[in-house]
């Protein structure tokens, strides 16, 4: 008796073929038949779809794949990686005994400062650095609008608001006269004047828009008011006592004073939650008033060079109108406790690697390279404005 083995997925099934008329059997190789049959189809079918692929295409997407790797490899994540080491070290030191006096993010920003003037830092790691300095730094701030409410803003009163606006003013004026005085570029002064009195390097770079200084004085600039602000936002804290300030006024003249926001969110924290509330909103009122100094500062340009004809237009923080809205958001809707707690950890985490940032990029030797005129101007706008802010904040 004739019979044959045909292997299915699972066993193999003996057929005789002296009963072929059996339905069963027939059903089975009727079934086995289409199998194969399926099988070719499938397997033509594929192998067109791949003739049809043109040579090479997919070697090269997957090398466009892999650059785009390297790409981004190259350019930001060393920054970040050295910058996030530089804050794990801040938060570790910040545990160590001696240093829980000091907040992470003022041991993070002497920390970069001692790395980046002892050991150097790296090129290929100043994307990264440049990235948490200035896009991871401001969005942390639009973050902190979640621990601040309309009330809170209320606060400081037009008294404070006042004392802002004629602080920033004054020491604006006295900035630039001083500079005439002593022979410092008036570019390079005007640089400074900006730095001092209004954001830091935010306002310097806006205010480069219509003066149009030098890449040296830029950097000049924004060396020297990053180092005054770093020296500020140290030193404040511990005057606090000794000048009979409490945290509502403290945080009204750190806000009003000191040059960069995060500086002096790093300042404002360190002697209380409220007083870093106050600082912060204070500091952003100077922040609100970059886009109408620069645009006067424009028109003065303007008169000088009656042939310019230039309409640029100098930019408004987008982080300030981020962070007003966060704070109509958080005083309109309750927030939940869990939310905000997750909040306040992202944004102090991200605040500490911008100050870590900050300090990478505080190059001591640049100082010197300018001569020792700029460095006093820079220094004397710093004492004005700690000066007559306290002046203010102590008789209004």
């Amino acid at each position: 008796m004739a019979q044959v083995r045909l292997r299915t997925s699972h066993s193999f099934v003996k057929i005789d073929h002296s009963n072929l008329n059996n339905s069963l059997e027939r059903s089975i190789l009727e079934w086995h038949s289409s199998g194969v049959l399926a099988w070719r189809i499938a397997l033509s079918s594929a192998t067109h779809i791949a003739n049809d692929i043109p040579n090479g295409t997919i070697s090269a997407d997957l090398a466009a794949g892999r650059k785009r790797l390297d790409s981004v490899w190259n350019g930001v994540i060393p920054g970040i990686v050295l910058v996030a080491m530089i804050t794990a070290v801040a938060f570790s030191a910040h545990n160590v005994s001696g240093f829980a006096l000091f907040s992470p993010m003022i041991l993070a920003v002497v920390a970069g400062m001692i790395y980046s003037n002892v050991l150097g830092t790296p090129a290929h790691a100043r994307a990264g650095i440049a990235f948490s300095q200035k896009r991871l730094l401001r969005f942390a701030i639009v973050l902190l609008g979640f621990q601040l409410t309309l009330g809170q803003v209320v606060s400081i009163g037009a008294s404070g608001v006042g004392i802002v606006a004629l602080t920033l003013g004054a020491t604006f004026v006295f900035t630039i006269t001083l500079g005439r005085l002593l022979g410092v570029d008036a570019k390079l002064a005007q640089l400074i004047a900006a730095g001092t009195s209004i954001c830091g390097a935010s306002a310097i770079v806006a205010t480069n828009i219509v003066t149009d200084a030098r890449d040296e004085d830029v950097t000049y600039a924004v060396a020297s008011i990053t180092l005054f602000g770093t020296v500020a936002m140290l030193g404040f804290p511990l005057l606090a006592p000794v000048l009979g300030l409490d945290q509502h006024a403290f945080g009204l003249w750190a806000g009003a004073s000191i040059h960069e926001v995060a500086q002096v969110i790093g300042a404002g924290f360190q002697n209380g939650a409220q007083s870093g509330e106050i600082a912060t909103v204070a500091k952003l009122t100077r922040v609100a008033m970059l886009a109408p100094t620069v645009i006067a500062l424009g028109l003065m340009a303007r008169r000088k060079t009656s042939g310019d004809r230039s309409t640029a237009r100098p930019p408004m923080p987008w982080f300030v109108a981020a962070f007003v809205a966060v704070v109509a958001l958080n005083s309109l809707v309750t927030v939940p406790a869990e939310v905000k707690s997750a909040m306040a950890l992202a944004t102090t985490m991200m605040l500490t690697m911008g100050l870590a940032a900050m300090g990478l990029q505080a190059n001591i030797s640049q100082l010197r390279s300018r001569g020792l005129r700029p460095l006093a101007l820079a220094f004397s706008a710093f004492l004005f404005i700690g000066c007559f802010s306290l002046m203010l904040v102590k008789f209004a």
